[in-house]
């Protein structure tokens, strides 16, 4: 077999999951294989490529030694609980130990019903496959953390959803998937000792130094607020917009997770979103901060009783490190941005000449990553014209640059340029180009998905023979709205 199984989240109690087998598929093709990561994996690459690893890959036979589990969650979606979720049309199918002597779950997406489905087919169209595999992978080499894409597979069958499309099967690969509903399936139900075990499973696997704190538990929530708080910067500064920032797409682990109506801003505007289903705007770009803190409340309350025995001092506990989130994102948001523009956010100032770039960026569309992208260029070669001519107003931005050399002066020259070259990307997964993979695999053509692919894997290296990719949209290539897999 290509896995080497050694699974410790099947050996919990049955409320953590349900047992069930994949459903078979009609004729699975292999579109893409992640070699790389197999290997890191400790995965038998070239039995993986094989007819043995298609067959698991599709859901079509089970592996030896693998387990696979529908996983057991709730989660508020857009602000509502819902109390059953669960793995709908998903299976972990184990775990592994890579070679990093890290262990990382491996689950089929579209792999069939389960007893979670609430009356769905459980299975995946083509295209969030492919969008799953391309924005995760890009994500990764952008140093982002986030759950990571083994494979793609075509199931050769249709499914249904506003009409008939191929179908498809994803392999996702993640430290665990557990998430904040996770934790809030117990706290629903009350099974206190669940909860007690899920959260010592969570501090082993996740969170160890937990172990030693005088309150393992406190450590517990502050990790997991900790974590979040960067990750959501390191979104911002890439000008990331998840899209469905519900509990159940909160991952304790610290990984982006689920990667479904999620886009990367072409021209910038603090209120962008993309979902279709977002209709108020609840996950735009600039509130994923306060939506993440929001998240991470209701997390705090399913530790309440784990807290301390006095539910007034356990709830005084959780605001004291929820309140930590604020200054720890903030932080993490100044490095991040002060660094795209050249500064290590030392001086008071700082922040505040980033912020009137921004201002001029979003009054003027002036497109996010190709701003910086060129701001970087201007500094490296001093090829000014290049940023400014994205900006329709002369003046303000003139003006800006003013500031800027001004402020540089002060600064060691390479050091500046290290941090733009560190913090703009050349590449990322445009959606204009995600959009013309999956409209070509509709077609049975995988060329334009490998070969986006291809550039995203290296995000900060000029490449002469790409620089179509580093291109915003023409008007017309322009995607509106992003939609959900499901």
């Amino acid at each position: 077999m290509p896995f080497n199984w050694d699974n410790t989240y099947a050996r919990l109690p049955a409320p953590f999951f349900e047992r069930v087998d994949p459903s078979p598929v009609r004729a699975p093709e292999l579109i893409a294989v992640n070699d790389l990561l197999a290997e890191e994996l400790g995965i038998d690459v070239e039995r993986l490529r094989a007819e043995v690893g298609l067959d698991i890959l599709s859901g079509n036979k089970i592996a030896e030694g693998s387990e696979p589990i529908a996983m057991a969650y709730s989660g508020h979606q857009f602000g509502g609980l819902a109390p059953q979720l669960g793995d709908g049309r998903a299976l972990l199918l184990g775990e592994v130990i890579g070679r990093d002597k890290v262990r990382r779950d491996v689950q089929l997406k579209g792999s069939g019903p389960t007893p979670f489905s609430r009356r769905g087919d459980g299975r995946s169209a083509l295209g969030p496959v492919l969008r799953e595999y391309i924005v995760s992978e890009a994500m990764h080499a952008l140093g982002v953390s986030t759950t990571r894409a083994l494979a793609a597979v075509a199931s050769g069958d249709q499914v249904f959803r506003d009409g008939a499309e191929p179908g498809g099967v994803f392999t996702r690969v993640a430290r665990s998937h557990i998430r904040v509903g996770t934790f809030e399936w117990f706290a629903l139900r009350k099974d206190h000792e669940n909860l007690r075990v899920l959260a010592d499973y969570v501090i082993n696997r996740h969170y160890p130094e937990a172990m030693d704190h005088d309150e393992p538990y406190r450590a517990l929530l502050r990790g997991v607020v900790t974590r979040q708080a960067r990750l959501v910067a390191h979104w911002m500064q890439l000008g990331f917009i998840h899209g469905v920032m519900n509990t159940d797409n909160t991952n304790v682990s610290g990984e982006t997770i689920d990667y479904g109506p999620c886009a990367f801003m072409d021209a910038y505007h603090p209120s962008k979103k993309f979902s279709s289903i977002d209709h108020h705007g609840r996950y735009a770009f600039n509130n994923q901060g306060s939506i993440m803190l929001w998240n991470l409340s209701r997390f705090a309350e399913t530790l309440l009783t784990l807290l301390d025995e006095d539910t007034d001092q356990a709830v005084k506990i959780a605001e004291s490190e929820l309140d930590l989130f604020a200054g720890q994102h903030q932080e993490a948001l100044r490095i991040r941005f002060t660094r795209k523009i050249g500064l290590d956010a030392g001086a008071p100032d700082d922040w505040a000449l980033l912020q009137s770039l921004l201002k001029l960026m979003a009054e003027q569309k002036v497109d996010f990553t190709l701003a910086f992208r060129r701001l970087t260029c201007a500094l490296d070669s001093g090829a000014d014209e290049e940023f400014a001519g994205l900006f329709s107003c002369r003046d303000g931005i003139s003006a800006w640059l003013k500031s800027w050399c001004e402020r540089l002066r002060e600064e060691d020259p390479s050091r500046t340029l290290q941090f733009m070259r560190a913090a703009n990307p050349i590449f990322i997964p445009r959606n204009h180009r995600v959009e013309e993979a999956i409209r070509a695999g509709y077609e049975g053509d995988f060329k334009p998905f490998h070969c986006l692919n291809d550039v995203l894997k290296n995000p900060f290296e000029e490449r002469a023979d790409c620089s179509e990719y580093e291109l915003p949209p023409k008007p017309e290539q322009i995607v509106q709205a992003t939609f959900c897999g499901t």
